[in-house]
This record gives structure tokens, C-alpha cells and sequence, in this order.
């Protein structure tokens, strides 16, 4: 498998090895001890799978105070997947980065906790989530998916939102103390 460390700290594209031939192909999705030594958890608690027509934007979501790290795989289609530093006392607060996941090119994207997550589908897609902790309601957040203070570039101008995506706050109004710490 090859690692590349992106410019956000602890975000991580993940290229696993795959092996093809005639048949089709095989890779190894996760393996605890290996990611573990790229600095990813050997365990995870829960896995989502999402189904997404084109044009669908899922996010900007983290969990606070209770934490979640994701890696994420897409099993089918195309996503434009992005990670955005939502830590306030962070060099690289408001910064973002974007990867393209497809069941092509197998890549990965590991999202520690502190970054919020979203991703824009470009094809109809099944994602995987793998998730350091469960899912809780209580702590879930969301940050506005075009907050003119990050600018991230979805390359999506009418995108297809849930009506709580719709409605998230810009980061600039959401409580420091709501956010997650370093």
C-alpha cells in the first residue's frame, strides 16, 4: 500500500495494493497492524455505507466533543472527498483538502478527528465509512458546505443537499468552545 500525507496533518490518501488479473481483482481494504504503523487505529467501531445519485453533497460533518476519525472507500462510482480543519488553535484552522475516491482508482481517505468531512458525488456512488467511534446525535455538527471562509472548489453549483446540510452555520459562527481542541 502507499501513503501520502496531505498538507492537513494527520490526513492521510491511502493507495492500497491491488491485485488483478483475468478474473477481476483483490485488495486489502484495511488491515489493522499496517495502517496502524501509518498512524491510522487498528480498530474501528462502526461502519456506514452511503448511496448517493450525481449531485448529491453529503457534509460538512464532525463529531464534538466525543470525536470521530473516518476512512473513507468508495465501493461503487466517483466522489470529489474533502477534509476540512474545523480546530480553531490549528496552524491549519479553515484549511481544506480534496481528493477524488473512485471505485477505479481505489484510493482512500483517512480523516482523523477534528476535521470535518463531505464529499460531492459525481457518479452514482456506494461509500464506505469505517469510523473510530459510534455515531452520536448529540455531538453530530455540521458546517455550511459553501462557507466563503474556507472556499473549497466542489466543481458543483446547485448540488443536491439534505435540508440540515442545507441550513449548517459558516464556522466563523459556530462557538469555539463547540469545536474540537488539538
Amino acid at each position: 500500500m502507499k501513503v501520502t500525507r496531505t498538507d492537513l496533518p494527520g490526513v492521510l490518501v491511502v493507495e492500497p495494493s491491488v491485485f488483478s488479473e483475468a478474473r477481476g481483482w483483490l485488495l486489502e481494504a484495511w488491515n489493522g497492524p499496517r495502517y496502524a504503523a501509518e498512524g491510522m487505529p487498528r480498530e474501528f467501531a462502526q461502519d456506514n455505507v452511503s448511496y448517493s445519485v450525481p449531485g448529491v453533497l453529503r457534509g460538512l460533518h464532525f463529531q464534538h466533543p466525543i470525536g470521530q476519525g473516518k476512512l473513507v472507500n468508495v465501493l461503487e462510482g466517483e466522489i470529489f472527498d474533502v477534509a476540512v480543519d474545523v480546530r480553531p488553535a490549528s496552524p491549519t484552522f479553515r484549511r481544506w483538502v480534496g481528493v477524488v475516491l473512485s471505485s477505479e482508482n481505489h484510493k482512500q481517505l483517512w480523516i482523523p478527528e477534528g476535521f470535518a468531512h463531505g464529499f460531492a458525488a459525481r457518479k452514482t456512488s456506494i461509500v464506505l465509512y469505517k469510523m473510530t467511534t459510534p455515531y452520536d446525535p448529540n455531538g453530530q455538527r455540521s458546517v455550511l458546505w459553501c462557507d466563503e471562509d474556507i472556499g473549497i472548489d466542489w466543481d458543483a453549483s446547485s448540488p443536491l443537499l439534505s435540508e440540515k446540510d442545507a441550513r449548517a452555520p459558516r464556522l466563523r459562527d459556530i462557538p469555539p468552545d463547540t469545536l474540537p481542541r488539538l
